[in-house]
């Protein structure tokens, strides 16, 4: 072996070269692979899909493998001796039957009493139908609103056109989109008559619907009204981005008044609508999140249970059961019954795994955040995947597949499970705390503070130390902002 293994292998001596010859040989090696299968994929894809995902791939395999099917639950057992209906005389006719008696046996309001032979109505009030009881006809669309409203006004058909044209760009808060330069040379037109066109859709309902910016906007809603207020005019014109930032004292000084009132106006300017297009909303029906744990409180614990309510319990048909066992004669046949009932079988054990692993994830995620559950937000704890995994036994992205896309309901509300993973700080008392429960207590200081000496981030990182919190101004000022909450001269007001 060993010089047939060294033959391909040739010294020339006399040229000190090293010759060598391929050969085609076999060699076994045994070498360890992860391969991913059909089964263990379909599991993964599961594990990661919500309760209404699941649902509609459940339905989708019901239609394609003829081998599932729904266990349907099972009819409870009807009481001996008890009657389900009343009994008939089956020696009385038919003309003789009171079939008055019947329905009023079995507890059927017909609506309907019996004279000469015909149906009358009882009352006439009963049998018609109620305006109220018919359902609502749909309301339209802002183009829809728009349109109808340019079709009253004595418009020619050139003005008409252009102006639909301006209502077709205007996107769902009533904004144009688009400088009117740029619009004119693709409808043909020119800037002029996109102008005057604008002025009118700029006069239909609700008022403010055809502007181009915040400004116009709200000039539109405040010329509109007989006595608008001059300061909120000039403010709006002149010092909107001052306003927002609430700089009272720059506005009164320029405008050479007090600061109460322009206080007062910019309170005036805050009740418009900056978004006129959205009291016809967007058109899309409200959507309702179905929660797939739920969680219960029972005595000191919180019982966790899955919500498979709309999941349909899954089983093989027993009638290809049986052709499997008596033996077909058509090879092709058999081979496609078997792959069939193979994937049924997966699929069955694929939702009996995610129900499982759901479940203990769910159950250890409840368990870790029970001060939470019992206090509020202020005592919910840093988590990680990790923790979580080495408790339930499992691989981190195994808990990361089964937080995903998965809400919880809890006796705190409902939140994704993805909230219970957060990252957080060591405090001075030898307790953790997440990034929400820092969030809460910043909102909660701020809420507190004198506006007329807001607190800066300075001052909330000494205050969150003294609560025990360790935090510096930058983390301060980094959760601040994801809050949206204005650094502290732009919350001052005098």
């Amino acid at each position: 072996m060993i010089l047939q293994a060294l033959w391909p292998v040739l010294y020339s001596f006399g040229q000190g070269e090293l010759i060598v010859k391929l050969d085609y040989n076999l060699h076994l090696e045994q070498t360890q692979k992860l391969i991913i299968t059909p089964e263990l994929k379909l599991a993964i894809t599961l594990l990661q899909y919500s309760a209404l995902e699941i649902e509609d791939h459940i339905q989708e395999e019901l239609v394609n493998n003829p081998v599932l099917e729904v266990q349907e639950p099972r009819e409870e057992e009807k009481v001996e001796g008890e009657s389900q209906e009343p009994e008939i005389n089956a020696e009385k006719s038919d003309e003789e039957f009171s079939w008055d008696e019947y329905f009023r046996d079995a507890g059927i309001d017909t609506g309907y009493e019996h004279y000469d032979g015909r149906a009358k109505p009882v009352t006439e009030t009963e049998s018609q139908p109620q305006i109220e009881n018919c359902s609502r006809v749909s309301e339209n669309t802002m183009l829809e609103d728009l349109l109808g409203q340019l079709r009253l006004l004595p418009l020619t058909p050139r003005q008409y056109g252009v102006a639909a044209y301006l209502v077709g760009n205007l996107d769902h808060n009533g904004y144009l989109q688009g400088e009117l330069e740029e619009l004119a040379p693709a409808l043909g037109a020119k800037v002029r008559e996109l102008e005057e066109a604008l002025k009118v859709i700029q006069r239909l309902e609700p008022t403010g619907v055809g502007c181009r910016n915040l400004q116009e906007c709200l000039l539109l809603q405040l010329k509109k009204m007989e006595n608008p207020p001059e300061l909120a005019l000039q403010i709006v014109k002149n010092y909107l981005p001052a306003a927002a930032d609430e700089r009272y004292s720059y506005i009164a000084s320029c405008l050479d008044c007090e600061e109460e009132a322009v206080s007062e106006a910019i309170e005036f300017i805050r009740t418009l609508n900056p978004k006129p297009g959205s009291v016809f909303g967007e058109g899309e029906e409200t959507r309702y999140i179905v929660p797939d744990v739920i969680v219960q409180k029972v005595e000191d614990h919180y019982v966790v249970m899955n919500n498979e309510l709309n999941i349909p319990q899954l089983t093989i048909s027993p009638y290809y059961h049986k052709m499997l066992k008596s033996g077909l004669a058509d090879e092709e046949l058999s081979a496609f019954i078997k792959n069939k009932v193979e994937k049924a079988y997966w699929l069955i054990r694929s939702i009996e795994q995610r129900r499982i692993t759901l479940h203990k994830v769910s159950q250890q995620i409840v368990d870790i955040q029970k001060p939470f559950l019992d206090y509020g937000i202020k005592e919910l704890k840093p988590l990680t995947l990790k923790e979580v995994a080495l408790k339930v036994g499992v691989h981190e992205s195994t808990v990361s597949r089964a937080a995903a896309n998965k809400y919880i309901q809890t006796p705190r509300g409902l939140f994704p499970l993805k909230f219970f993973f957060s990252s957080g700080l060591s405090g001075t008392r030898g307790s953790d705390h997440s990034s929400p429960s820092i969030k809460s207590h910043i909102s909660e200081l701020v809420e507190a503070e004198d506006q007329q000496k807001p607190l800066s981030d300075k001052r909330l990182a000494e205050l969150l130390q003294e609560r025990g919190i360790k935090i510096s101004r930058r983390t301060i000022a980094k959760y601040r902002e994801e809050m949206s909450i204005p650094p502290s001269f732009k919350r001052r007001r005098s």
